[in-house]
């Protein structure tokens, strides 16, 4: 398949594809390469009829950190059209994976922060190991989880979302489960197996039919529509614009406490 940078795709004689986040030196936290190169991936798997399923994995020790800290310190920097503009491009590519009409499967380790839960969110299941750590994290920067949050509520319900959705609290692997955003936890021994047991299924049913049901789940829900999405990113940009967000972002990369925090 093409080649990329940031990421890996192989796909395997039975036709299932892994599509893999390859930054481990930076948690493969999101950049603006990422995000493009995940974007033209979930296209190319969805356009080829070999792919029967898709694995969404990841190198190193965390599956995603979220949004890089040059992708970050650029926002920060932009205006609100180049803001708008690089929110859209996250947006777009949520969907892309979430739309893709294959079965998407997550095989969740380490960390997952921010833009990593939306990750884990547009799977059609994932699953983690007992030491996953997932959370929210954008309210401490003085932002929001703006462009993921159609994806995660969608996932949790807007009961369970609001238990987690603006704290930026850190959570298990078994709320995460509780939650919805894992369908289940298991040993990280286990992982690969748990994994091959929801793909293998797949195998046996007829392609067309797979991504007819899939697209029928969005018709007989409520999905992200295009208003919802452009409310997302203005809602971003609109937090971007903020003194919170020149304070949050400001103190991460400074490594101090922001001035609204307290404790220890």
């Amino acid at each position: 398949m093409t080649d990329f940078e940031t990421i890996r795709v192989a796909r395997d004689e039975r036709g299932v594809a892994t599509l893999t986040l390859a930054r481990p030196d930076k948690h493969n936290a999101m950049s603006a390469q990422m995000i493009a190169e995940l974007t033209r991936a979930a296209d190319l798997l969805g356009d080829d009829d070999g792919v029967r399923a898709v694995v969404l994995a990841a190198q190193g020790k965390s599956f995603c950190a979220g949004g890089d800290l040059g992708w970050m310190r650029a926002q920060m920097e932009a205006d609100r059209a180049t803001r708008i503009a690089e929110a859209t491009k996250l947006a777009r590519m949520l969907m892309a994976l979430d739309r893709m009409p294959r079965p998407l499967i997550g095989r969740v380790h380490g960390n997952a922060f921010g833009g990593g839960v939306g990750l884990a969110s547009v799977c059609d299941i994932a699953i983690g190991t007992e030491a996953v750590k997932m959370g929210l994290t954008e309210t401490r920067l003085g932002i929001i989880p703006a462009t993921i949050g159609p994806y995660v509520v969608a996932r949790t319900g807007a009961a369970r979302a609001r238990q987690v959705f603006m704290s930026a609290r850190v959570f298990g692997a078994a709320e995460a489960e509780r939650l919805g955003l894992l369908a289940r936890v298991v040993p990280e021994a286990d992982l690969d197996a748990a994994v091959e047991a929801e793909v293998a299924p797949y195998l046996a049913c007829a392609p067309g039919a797979v991504a007819a049901a899939k697209a029928l789940i969005r018709d007989v829900s409520t999905p992200p529509d295009e208003a919802m999405i452009r409310a997302t990113i203005e809602a971003l940009a609109d937090r971007w614009e903020t003194s919170e967000a020149d304070e949050g972002i400001a103190a991460f990369f400074e490594k101090r406490r922001p001035a609204w925090a307290s404790g220890a």
